[in-house]
């Protein structure tokens, strides 16, 4: 206002190119002698909460310093979070700094590691921080962790302080922590308990809207606690609405496996990962009757001793079995595991070692395969690829990939004429496959509307 009425007042004798010295002259005196606004202070917290509600969550750690109006509206976004520090959780800080979590993983906290120490020691589960100097006693080092006492105070903190936990992974806890959890956190519906015993699964009665349960019993190299019979006895009479159930590094036999199938009637997915079932567990399955998807992930077996084929029995409503990273090189507990599997849709082996043509031939068991997925089975080759492929009639979908022993060269004219009808084909054996050459004059490249990767 002040540029204006100077540059009014005097027109008559300043000339046009003066003015914007003038205003440069009064902007930069002005900015010198106030402090800059903080803009974000006209937006309410609902626009605010909008806008950073579009930020991931390094976002979102950034945007919280920017003051503390930001910092609480961040906070209060962030809704899974990793526990690296234990002291966080048992302050109080935690739960203060972020009021709203909805998915919590203590496990690395309650590892007893240097926090300077710049080797890191990584499985599949956690990555631990150890010491350069083992002492010479010591031919495997173990990591050292919290004892119970000092885990179950903190989850009963986290239990009160988060009751609308919706996902929790806790290692350690006993049944006194499950209980506080299972009182407060009432909508709790997916659990993975690690390093807990058979009657610490006891505390798995009191959750009402559990769905999903993952137990880790022995990792090699970590901790080596059993769950045994008796831990997934416990288990399934807890948990009766279970949905999906993953049993890692766990023992037992079909007593276990029984008590599941019986009591979890409305199980849909089962998960065994490293097991240390006894022989015979594996005609158990029948009794779990509403069983969608089974998985096998890095397991040195299927079932050492199936036992005779008529006492196996049948899950009716399974759809999908799933093999990843798994020795089959015991042929009778595969081809169990097959006659098991009868009613399967969909079968996937992913990089498992020992499947040769003669094992992948007790699949045929399987006639209403309309999937088939095979990658990195380095021992099958076409003469017992072709004739498993060719007698289902349901087949619609394949895919093949880095099978280095199923060649170009052996396709014959009617797993030719198969590939012309196939809704999805994914052909990739090994890395000189040459599809289109291999099928000239076929005719498989004229029906249009087909998906093909090539």
């Amino acid at each position: 206002m002040r540029s204006s009425s100077i540059s009014n007042s005097n027109s008559n004798s300043i000339s046009p190119r003066s003015e914007p010295d003038v205003t440069l002259t009064l902007d930069a005196n002005y900015i010198s002698n106030s402090v800059t606004p903080d803009f974000s202070s006209l937006l309410s917290d609902q626009i605010l909460i909008f806008i950073l509600s579009n930020f991931n969550k390094s976002q979102l750690i950034s945007s919280s310093l920017v003051c503390k109006r930001w910092l609480k509206i961040s906070s209060g976004l962030i809704k899974s979070l990793k526990l690296l520090d234990w002291d966080f959780l048992e302050s109080g800080r935690l739960c203060y700094r972020f009021p709203n979590l909805i998915d919590v993983d203590i496990v690395q906290a309650c590892i007893i590691s240097p926090r300077n120490s710049g080797i890191c020691l990584s499985n599949k589960f956690v990555s631990v921080h150890v010491n350069s100097f083992v002492p010479d006693t010591e031919f495997i080092w173990k990591p050292d962790f919290l004892s119970a006492r000092v885990i179950d105070r903190g989850v009963q903190i986290l239990a009160r302080a988060c009751c609308n936990l919706r996902k929790l992974v806790l290692f350690g806890a006993t049944n006194e922590g499950l209980d506080a959890i299972a009182n407060e956190c009432l909508a709790l519906q997916e659990l993975e308990l690690c390093s807990c015993t058979d009657f610490d699964l006891k505390g798995l009665a009191g959750f009402r809207n559990l769905q999903i349960l993952k137990i880790i019993g022995y990792v090699d190299g970590l901790y080596d606690s059993v769950i045994s019979d008796i831990g997934l006895t416990i288990l399934a009479q807890g948990c009766p609405r279970l949905l999906k159930l993953e049993l890692v590094g766990c023992e037992g036999s079909y007593d276990g496996i029984k008590a599941i199938g019986q009591c979890c009637q409305m199980l849909e997915e089962l998960t065994f990962c490293d097991h240390r079932l006894e022989g015979g567990w594996l005609a158990a399955l029948s009794y779990c009757t509403n069983l969608k998807t089974l998985k096998f992930q890095s397991c040195k077996f299927i079932d050492p001793s199936p036992g005779p084929d008529e006492h196996l029995g049948s899950c009716p409503t399974l759809e999908d079995l799933h093999l990843v990273r798994c020795q089959l090189r015991d042929k009778q507990g595969l081809g169990a595991l097959f006659i098991v599997c009868e009613a399967v849709r969909e079968l996937v082996f992913e990089d498992c070692w020992g499947l040769d043509n003669n094992s992948f031939g007790a699949a045929s068991i399987c006639r209403r395969v309309m999937s088939l997925y095979l990658e990195g089975c380095s021992l099958l080759t076409m003469d017992g690829f072709e004739p498993v492929v060719l007698s289902w009639k349901e087949l619609k979908r394949l895919k093949v990939v880095s099978c280095n022993n199923i060649k170009d060269s052996a396709m014959t004219p009617e797993l030719a004429t198969l590939f012309s009808v196939l809704k999805e084909l994914k052909w990739r054996p090994d890395s000189k496959s040459i599809l289109s050459s291999g099928l000239d004059g076929t005719g498989v490249w004229q029906n249009g509307g087909r998906s093909f990767k090539i």
